[in-house]
């Protein structure tokens, strides 16, 4: 008999009640198993409490597997528009070289076995529909068992999945899902390989300093065939579809499929989520993406330069992932895809922060990985528009994803709140380390990589702006972490200047980041993400232009990095003072302010900020060492220039005459 706890009831002959007995308003426990199978009046008493629980709360399962049915509710389907949906996910799903897709089911099939109680087996039996009764019969393009789909799941089923069936994934203390990405942790930019097709190879920025490694028709084939195998032999896959571009009338339907529900929960996170109305209506997506990184590619196949390859095709709209489970690859994918499509519209993409003040001024952040673009995007007194990718259109500005992508590492609330505050459940931690027992991540820990990530939707931003659009921006500022120390906090930019240094992309790493960097080290990114660029970077840099002079756009480059020296011997620009100067641009102090030119850059430079130093506002100033400045000076100049020989001819997206005007906005060396 099992042993149960009740409360303890006395006799009638204590206060009224009934079945003989009464419950007392103050009780102990008395254990069931002391009253059962007693003889006499003691086994009728125990009848009586049978009947009185039995009564009070009947059974409404005959069994377990019946029990745990009643646990969750489901909504009425609409049959039509399931079939619809199954039939487009099983096109995708399609080998190129047969004429039909395998089955799909979305969601797992409940009913593949019968349970054994009879009232549980009788709803199973009526329940089934010819599908799944056919599901066994029915094989996939590779003649293993039918493809079991999950579509667009919720969070809380992304994490039911990621839990069961991936060792990596933990529940974190503020409840974010901590995972893995496997050995890469980091994108592969080596490994991307894009479509040598007529119709966009000449609009395809190719050659030196290029991004864009060709590849032909054959081997992208050859590469979806691997790919879409992988994926039909795997127990089940995850298929999300969701959108790219805030503004209607310029986005893009994107259809992700992959192995992992980390994965689909990431694109579910990063894509624009769609209303249950829009799922429904779906249909055919625009792009497609093949997530199969957990297989490698094959070494011999033509083009290929490791196990790693993420290969485009503009004319097929789809993107294949082998060899690496890094989600950013995913991420990017899209936004290389935007980089092509918006401009051939007359729209710019920008790899860029973006917020708004209370009087509508829009701001554009621009800088590579480590300047601050997120952190200042991110501004309690300006709602956020978004923090790394944008449009630029005839109506304004908009986000082009639905989610941000924060780097983890040094973490800290009191730095950056919004972020910080942002990492709760639907949250993806990516390649964090965390205490075992009470799951506090230590966001200061490198062991598994210096690229750790926080993936979230951007409604977890309090100050969000949603829908993600605004108007034209008011400022841009471009961002640069200077290592070498000798460019100032602020400076104000001609057009001819915003056209060179937006080419340009420059940052430093410093001494100590990845292995063999000793000394800082220029980095120069085209468009602050030539990563990511389909056209060549004048082609972004003329739009700008263009755009700046029709809305009166003002343009500013800030210093994150050093001053006082370089990395070593100087020391780094304060949070504070950065967000000063931003604070200044956006009240409209730095318009009014006079300005003297610093040397070599011809940079226009402040001579005052409120609440910043006044002696640091000049390099030059903050320096020691005179000689060493001059010295350092000169050579980032050189690098400047050696750097921009790649683009000095306008890539036939500007007139000789132009080009010539953004070249010599540069530095000059005497």
């Amino acid at each position: 008999v099992v042993s149960t706890r009740i409360n303890v009831v006395k006799p009638l002959s204590e206060g009224f009640g009934f079945f003989g007995y009464r419950i007392p308003r103050m009780s102990t426990g008395l254990n069931l198993s002391s009253l059962v199978g007693k003889e006499g009046g003691d086994g009728k008493r125990s009848d009586d409490l049978r009947r009185l629980v039995n009564e009070a709360h009947p059974p409404r399962a005959s069994d377990l597997e019946e029990l745990q049915g009643l646990q969750k509710t489901q909504k009425e389907r609409d049959e039509a528009k399931d079939e619809k949906r199954q039939e487009s996910i099983a096109q995708t799903l399609r080998s190129k070289a047969v004429n039909a897709g395998p089955r799909v089911i979305t969601k797992e099939p409940r009913h593949l076995y019968l349970p054994q109680s009879p009232r549980s087996r009788a709803k199973a039996e009526a329940e089934q529909t010819d599908v799944v009764r056919e599901m066994f019969h029915d094989m996939s393009d590779v003649g293993l068992k039918p493809v079991v789909v999950y579509h667009n799941l919720t969070v809380a089923e992304y994490y039911e999945h990621a839990l069961k069936y991936e060792k990596s994934s933990h529940i974190t203390s503020t409840g974010a899902l901590a995972t893995l990405s496997g050995a890469k942790t980091g994108r592969s930019p080596k490994d991307k390989r894009v479509v040598k097709d007529p119709e966009s190879m000449d609009d395809i920025w190719w050659g030196k300093g290029s991004p864009n490694f060709e590849m032909d028709e054959h081997t992208f084939r050859l590469n979806r065939e691997r790919a879409v195998d992988y994926l039909n032999m795997l127990d089940r896959i995850y298929v999300f579809d969701g959108f790219a571009g805030w503004d209607p009338a310029s986005r893009l339907k994107i259809r992700v499929v992959s192995a992992r529900p980390y994965h689909a929960l990431f694109m579910n996170n990063m894509l624009i989520r769609p209303s249950e109305e829009e799922l429904a209506e779906f249909g055919t997506p625009d792009f497609t993406i093949y997530n199969a990184g957990a297989f490698p590619a094959n070494r011999y196949t033509s083009y290929m330069t490791s196990s790693s390859s993420i290969d485009v095709s503009l004319e097929h709209k789809e993107m294949i992932i082998l060899g690496t489970q890094y989600a950013g690859e995913m991420k990017k994918g899209v936004f290389s895809l935007m980089n092509y499509w918006l401009p051939k519209r007359g729209i710019l993409s920008l790899h860029s922060g973006c917020n708004v003040g209370q009087g509508g001024d829009v701001t554009m952040f621009f800088g590579l990985s480590g300047t601050g673009k997120t952190t200042l995007s991110a501004d309690p007194k300006r709602p956020l528009i978004g923090d790394d990718e944008h449009g630029w259109g005839d109506t304004g500005v908009f986000n082009i994803e639905g989610g941000c992508y924060a780097k983890a590492i040094g973490l800290k609330r009191e730095n950056e709140p919004e972020i910080f505050d942002a990492i709760r459940f639907g949250t993806i931690l990516e390649n964090v380390v965390f205490d075992d027992e009470t799951r506090v991540v230590d966001y200061e820990s490198n062991s598994i990589t210096e690229n750790t990530r926080a993936s979230y939707p951007i409604e977890f931003i309090d100050n969000a702006h949603i829908p993600c659009v605004a108007g034209h921006p008011k400022n841009i500022i471009m961002l640069c972490c200077d290592a070498f120390g000798v460019l100032p906090p602020v400076s104000k930019l001609t057009k001819e200047q915003a056209m060179y240094y937006f080419i340009s992309g420059y940052t430093a790493k410093v001494a100590g980041t990845e292995m063999g960097v000793t000394e800082p080290e220029a980095t120069f990114s085209a468009c602050f993400g030539s990563a990511f660029l389909m056209w060549h970077p004048t082609k972004y840099a003329s739009m700008l232009a263009e755009k700046m002079e029709k809305h009166g756009t003002t343009a500013w480059l800030i210093n994150t990095g050093w001053t006082g020296g370089s990395y070593g011997t100087g020391y780094r620009f304060k949070l504070r003072h950065t967000r000063a100067i931003v604070d200044a641009i956006h009240n409209g102090e730095l318009l009014e302010a006079e300005y003297e030119s610093m040397p070599v850059f011809n940079l226009q430079v402040p001579k005052a900020v409120t609440n910043v130093p006044t002696e640091v506002l000049m390099p030059s100033n903050s320096w020691v060492d005179k000689e060493a400045y001059n010295n350092t000076l000169a050579n980032l100049a050189g690098l400047f220039k050696e750097n921009f020989v790649t683009y000095q001819d306008g890539g036939g997206h500007v007139t000789p005459d132009e080009a010539h005007r953004i070249l010599a906005a540069g530095p000059h060396m005497a």
